[in-house]
């Protein structure tokens, strides 16, 4: 058994308050759910227009969509060419497995540094880093090639993204409480913000790009910061006891971010413009992960705990199905095949990763991998630009 660490201590202390919370009785397991229940509470002020964008940002497409130009196989030139993949950090086993989409398999099993968290396509799409957590580096993938490259010295990079402008990588440095925006390239510090929340994670940006909100795992607080002048504008605590927020997502229209919570097992609802107090919208238990369809009319939200995923309806401003994987598992992060058909996710306490039909709901697979997966990348995908993560395209 490898020595405990700050992280993988502050982890063994977030799934014992999970065991303690208490949750709601577990969904009978079989096909699509409809689900009765109501409405998620928007923002009742009506919405100004799309305001001029962060300067250098490439121009918003659609202002009432955010994700237009991540459609079924609308590749860039720069990335049509890129090997089709499933990147898979193996937290436990500090290695990468490499599946190949069209076989279900894993064709590739590459070493990295300690504690590989998430795999994030950089702003230009032209390079995949593997955060190394525990390892304090960054190693560089070549989607080309499916090769590792350089590995920089990095601290604590739990997750990375990028800002609209590609003028900066933000890392979220979780146990070093800090935001720290460096060159995007070379991975040099620019500068440091320290932040008072515990376990600083996910994030995601405004259409506009001038702001982003992060999500603070560990002390169930919400940060608003500002983009060009890289520094927390508002904070909030979320109105729960308990409360552990995970994966941050932004509504196709802009008006509403949503916010995955693994102990209150749903996902919160926001007007980030305003940063009023959110509601909870109930998913599941153990709710996790969040990603936008490739027509942007649906989220996918993985529910952790109970080996489920729920369908929230944009349009619709609901739920209105859950997907039961047939033998349960843990689907935790992820995301969408290029032609928006499969749904992939990893299976963060049981060696594997779930292929799930976007239509029907499905298993196509669960492939073994290597112990503790975690933000796995599916590529290449859609989009002009990354903000990082998992692959967060606009």
């Amino acid at each position: 058994m490898p020595t405990p660490t700050k992280r993988t201590a502050a982890l063994l202390c977030g799934l014992l308050l999970a065991a303690l919370a208490g949750c709601g009785s577990s969904a009978d397991k079989g096909g699509n759910e409809a689900l009765g229940t109501k409405g998620a509470e928007r923002p009742p002020v009506p919405r100004k227009a799309v305001p001029q964008g962060l300067p250098g940002m490439p121009p918003v497409l659609d202002p009432k969509d955010a994700y237009a130009a991540d459609r079924p196989n609308a590749l860039q030139p720069a990335v049509k060419n890129f090997l089709e993949r499933v990147y898979v950090p193996n937290t436990n086993s500090n290695t990468v497995s490499v599946i190949d989409p069209k076989t279900y398999k894993v064709i590739e099993t590459i070493p990295v540094g300690h504690q590989p968290q998430h795999v994030v396509p950089s702003w230009d799409m032209k390079t995949l880093w593997v955060n190394n957590d525990l390892g304090d580096s960054l190693t560089a993938i070549d989607p080309a090639t499916g090769k590792t490259g350089r590995t920089v010295q990095v601290s604590d990079p739990y997750n990375l993204y990028f800002t609209p402008d590609g003028k900066y990588a933000v890392v979220m440095a979780s146990m070093d409480r800090e935001l720290v925006f460096r060159e995007p390239v070379n991975m040099n510090r620019v500068k440091t913000v320290p932040v008072h929340c515990a376990g600083v994670n996910h994030a995601d940006f405004s259409m506009d790009g001038r702001y982003f909100i992060v999500s603070c795992e560990f002390s169930g607080e919400l940060l608003k910061v500002d983009t060009a002048k890289m520094q927390v504008i508002a904070h909030q605590k979320l109105p729960f006891e308990g409360a552990m927020p995970q994966d941050v997502k932004m509504s196709p229209d802009g008006r509403t971010f949503y916010i995955a919570d693994m102990m209150a097992h749903g996902m919160w609802v926001m007007d980030g413009d305003r940063f009023s107090t959110p509601t909870l919208l109930p998913t599941g238990k153990g709710c996790h992960g969040l990603y936008v369809s490739r027509d942007s009319k649906e989220m996918y939200i993985s529910n952790r705990g109970e080996g489920t995923i729920s369908i929230f309806d944009f349009a619709q401003n609901k739920l209105t199905k859950k997907w039961h994987l047939p033998d349960g598992g843990s689907p935790d992060m992820g995301g969408v095949s290029a032609d928006g058909k499969v749904l992939w996710l990893s299976g963060r306490y049981d060696a594997e990763v779930y292929a799930i039909d976007t239509t029907t709901g499905k298993e196509l697979a669960r492939i073994p991998v290597g112990s503790g997966p975690h933000g796995l990348a599916v590529y290449p995908q859609p989009g002009r630009y990354s903000l990082g993560h998992t692959g967060i395209f606009r």
